[in-house]
This record gives structure tokens, C-alpha cells and sequence, in this order.
């Protein structure tokens, strides 16, 4: 093949292809275009909304999507591509991987459940199967949990709406329940006025509903007790903990007995 040859098939190729290519290559700058304000303009609407941050987040990734997807299938209509024998194989192709990506539909699915029912949010406290921790955002297909010792746990989305999940934000308030055993000898109202003036003494304890201590159950070894104190959910461990210290500390220093389990052997 000679130079001669080359040079006509290049403006064979120019002729019939340059003119479809330049056709694509404009409507596809110009949709870009359009799409780039059109979805700058939705952001700017939806930030200024009281929709929820991670709402916003998913759905505009989705919304991107379909958008360039629309500005692709527009430029190759103008050029004369049969899109629509395009969109039946893409079909196909999306039933097909649909059937083998079953589990990982299910977490977007699920995904977009949790997002429109909000059962919980970004920044609450969960509790799910042993996991404690603050939701640090809620993904396609995962949600992920920042928990109190620092680690990063990924959750299926389908696995959070298939089980019972403890939102422990949701509402202003949280009690913590206390328990504690006492002896039989020792005196209750003793007990319970050591406990009440430790939660009353922390400013982190609410004052409305107040604290409670009440006698729960006669045990073989002492008497059980319980007590009830309202906090915020964000102060909860640290009071939970500080109770549990302070009232062992002031048991021992007033002389209250704190049964616990002994074997007694007796020599024939």
C-alpha cells in the first residue's frame, strides 16, 4: 500500500465518520455542559432544603448518573446509533449481573430504606449486635459505624433493616439502669441515700425525670437494688461508669456490705 492509498482512505474515513464525530463530540460537550449547571443548580436547592445531608449525598450520586448517562445516549441518537437496541442489551446485561449481585442490590435497596424511613442518622448512637458506636455515614451499600474505641465497622445495609437495631439518640433523653446488691443486715434507706446524692452531685444527671433507687429483689446472698438516673445520650458511658466506681468506693467507706458468692465447708 502505497502513500497514495493511505491518504484516500484517511479522507474516505473523514468524509463518512469526521462529520458524525464532530456531530457527538458537540452534543456531548454541550449536554456536559448543561448537566455540570443543571446539577450545580439541584445541589444549591438541596443544601439550602432540611432534607437530610446523606439523602442529599445519595441521591445526587444517583442523580449524576442518569444524567450522563442521558447525555451519552442523546449524542449517539444524533449520529444515527440505534439506542434503543443499546438500552435492550444494557438491560439484559443489568438483569444478568442483577441476578448474580442479588446480596449487593439488597444492601442499596436497603440502603435507600433506611435513607427515606430514617431509623437513624449520621451522628446517632447505635447499638447492633455487640457494636456501640456513632453512625459516621450511611453508604450504598454499607453503613458505617465509628465505635467507642476508635475502630471503623462497615455494616450491610440489608443486615440493619433484617434486624432490630437500638437507636439510642433517638430520643433527648436516656436512663441508665443501675443494679446493685446490698446485704440483709444493711440499712436501705442508707443505700439509697448514698446513691441519690452521688447522681445528684454530677451536673450531667437531669434533674427532670429525677433519679430513682428502688429495693428489686430478695436474693439467696442480699437484697437487690436498682437505680434509675436520666441523662443525655451523649453522657451516658461516662456516667454509667462514674456511678458504678463512686458508689462501690462509698459502700466501703459507710460500712454497707456487698454480698458475694462463698462456699462454706463445715469438718465432720
Amino acid at each position: 500500500m502505497n502513500d497514495f492509498d493511505v491518504i484516500t482512505m484517511f479522507n474516505s474515513f473523514c468524509e463518512k465518520y469526521l462529520p458524525k464525530i464532530t456531530i457527538f463530540l458537540i452534543v456531548f460537550a454541550v449536554g456536559t455542559i448543561i448537566v455540570k449547571l443543571l446539577l450545580k443548580l439541584i445541589k444549591k436547592i438541596l443544601n439550602k432544603s432540611k432534607i437530610e445531608r446523606t439523602v442529599v449525598t445519595f441521591f445526587f450520586s444517583i442523580l449524576k448518573i442518569v444524567l450522563y448517562l442521558m447525555v451519552v445516549m442523546t449524542a449517539l441518537s444524533t449520529i444515527g446509533v440505534n439506542v434503543s437496541s443499546i438500552i435492550t442489551t444494557f438491560a439484559a446485561a443489568a438483569i444478568t449481573a442483577g441476578l448474580a449481585l442479588q446480596e449487593s442490590l439488597g444492601n442499596v435497596a436497603s440502603g435507600v430504606v433506611i435513607l427515606i424511613s430514617k431509623p437513624f442518622a449520621a451522628g446517632d448512637i447505635l447499638e447492633f449486635e455487640g457494636i456501640k458506636g456513632y453512625v459516621r455515614s450511611i453508604r450504598i451499600f454499607s453503613t458505617q459505624i465509628h465505635t467507642f474505641d476508635n475502630k471503623i465497622v462497615n455494616i450491610p445495609n440489608s443486615r440493619l433493616t433484617a434486624n432490630n437495631v437500638t437507636n439510642c439518640t433517638g430520643q433527648t433523653n436516656r436512663r441508665i439502669d443501675l443494679s446493685y446488691t446490698v446485704g440483709y443486715d444493711d440499712d436501705i434507706d442508707l443505700v439509697r441515700k448514698i446513691i441519690l446524692n452521688l447522681a445528684k452531685k454530677d451536673e450531667r444527671v437531669l434533674k427532670d425525670p429525677e433519679p430513682k433507687v428502688y429495693v428489686d429483689k430478695h436474693l439467696d446472698s442480699g437484697v437487690q437494688i436498682v437505680a434509675w438516673v436520666w441523662v443525655t445520650p451523649d453522657d451516658y458511658y461516662g456516667v454509667y461508669y462514674m456511678m458504678q466506681e463512686n458508689v462501690l468506693k462509698e459502700f466501703k467507706k459507710n460500712g454497707v456490705n456487698i454480698p458475694y458468692p462463698h462456699v462454706q465447708i463445715v469438718k465432720e
